[in-house]
């Protein structure tokens, strides 16, 4: 072979390996940007939890048109918390008025309904109780008095040397003796009700009868009355004869939330209200708030006096206390309708887009009658669902 002809061979290869590598690299890189097209369009792998959300379905266009929507803003409110609770008497100012003693009642004085001062009488009773302590304290009386003068008669005898020693002792410790049964039978007598003014008169002037005189310990209503005339009586405390009770200020007991406890504190004013008399507010002020969480119920006990010179509240009504729990501020508050509770959770409904809605846990509290003020869960500028929201969660159940 010429050179020529070798030249030109080795030419031919060279061009002929050249075109391999081209339709080579040409084949790799499609299957390069083919690869890459593909890996955009699949999504990465994220480590970051996703929030899960509860998408209520469309509802048809018939719920639609009940449905309200509005925008969560801050609102310039005096903020009011109300409670749910009960008219009740107060501690100091009513009494359950039961016989210290056996007898039978001779005559009722007081009727249900009556006015009546401390130390009225009420009833009286005759009782052989009174009988049987008065002469066991006339008796006393009796034996004092000669054990009095058999101990001075004793002591002087004793000092001038005619009496022994262990004669003049004998006779000082019945005087001890005696001083003791007269105590005894005096304070049994006092605690029958006896007068302690009439026992410290001599026993000549002293006019003690087994009629026993029940009177009340406080001014006020005769509230309930359990006896009549010739009824027997017995001194057992639990057999009530008489329920006394001022009420012309009587007393609220309501629950407050742990959420809201914050809010309440004793002196603050509040208003009564219950259904008997719609509109009507009985001024109040609160007095105590309790130390214990119930724990079924997760409230605390708030106590409140109000005034009641009319007499319109009764103890045993349900009732509300409502109270002014501070100045104008602003306060993230929605309508309280918009609220829904479902398994002991608040939720509200967002609107998400056209007809589209998401439930969403929150958390609120009391703010006033109608509104509510978010404490968790809501931002303001927020659309959510105002009125209809019980239709929406009806459709949710329905799939």
């Amino acid at each position: 072979m010429n050179v020529e002809a070798q030249v030109q061979a080795e030419a031919q290869t060279e061009a002929t390996i050249r075109e391999a590598l081209g339709v080579t690299l040409t084949l790799a890189l499609a299957c390069f940007l083919l690869s890459a097209c593909g890996r955009s369009e699949a999504p990465k792998a994220s480590n970051a939890a996703t929030p899960t959300v509860q998408k209520a379905p469309s509802p048809p266009a018939d719920i639609q048109n009940r449905i309200e929507i509005a925008v969560v803003d801050y609102s310039s409110m005096k903020p009011a918390l109300t409670l749910a609770g009960k008219v009740a008497y107060g501690e100091d100012r009513y009494s359950k008025i039961s016989s210290p003693l056996q007898g039978r009642v001779v005559e009722v004085r007081a009727k249900l309904g009556d006015h009546v001062k401390s130390g009225d009488v009420l009833l009286v009773i005759d009782s052989p109780d009174i009988t049987a302590a008065y002469s066991e304290f006339v008796k006393e009386a009796s034996d004092l008095q000669f054990a009095t003068r058999a101990y001075e008669l004793a002591k002087d005898l004793y000092e001038n040397k005619a009496l022994p020693l262990k004669d003049f002792k004998q006779a000082e410790n019945d005087l001890i003796k005696a001083r003791a049964g007269f105590r005894r039978a005096k304070e049994r007598l006092l605690s029958l009700k006896v007068p302690a003014a009439e026992l410290e008169k001599p026993l000549a002037e002293q006019t003690i009868s087994s009629r026993f005189e029940l009177r009340s310990p406080l001014a006020g209503t005769v509230v309930e009355r359990t006896v009549t005339p010739g009824q027997s009586v017995g001194g057992d405390p639990s057999q009530v004869l008489f329920t006394v009770a001022d009420l012309d200020t009587l007393q609220v007991v309501a629950d407050v939330y742990e959420r809201d406890l914050d809010l309440v504190e004793a002196g603050q004013v509040a208003t009564v209200t219950v259904e008997a008399y719609p509109g009507i507010g009985f001024p109040a002020a609160i007095t105590a708030i309790g130390d214990v969480v119930d724990p079924n119920t997760r409230t605390i006990k708030v106590r409140a006096w109000a005034s009641n010179e009319q007499h319109k509240l009764k103890p045993e009504m349900f009732a509300r206390l409502n109270i002014q729990v501070g100045d104008t501020k602003p306060i993230l508050a929605i309508p309280k309708e918009a609220v829904l509770e479902v398994d002991g959770k608040q939720f509200v409904y967002v609107v998400e887009g056209e007809s589209r809605y998401v439930k969403r846990e929150v958390k609120v509290a009391t703010a006033s009658g109608d509104q509510v003020r978010v404490v968790e869960g809501l931002r303001s500028g927020e659309r959510i669902v105002t009125k209809g929201a019980v239709l929406i969660k009806g459709q949710e159940a329905k799939g």
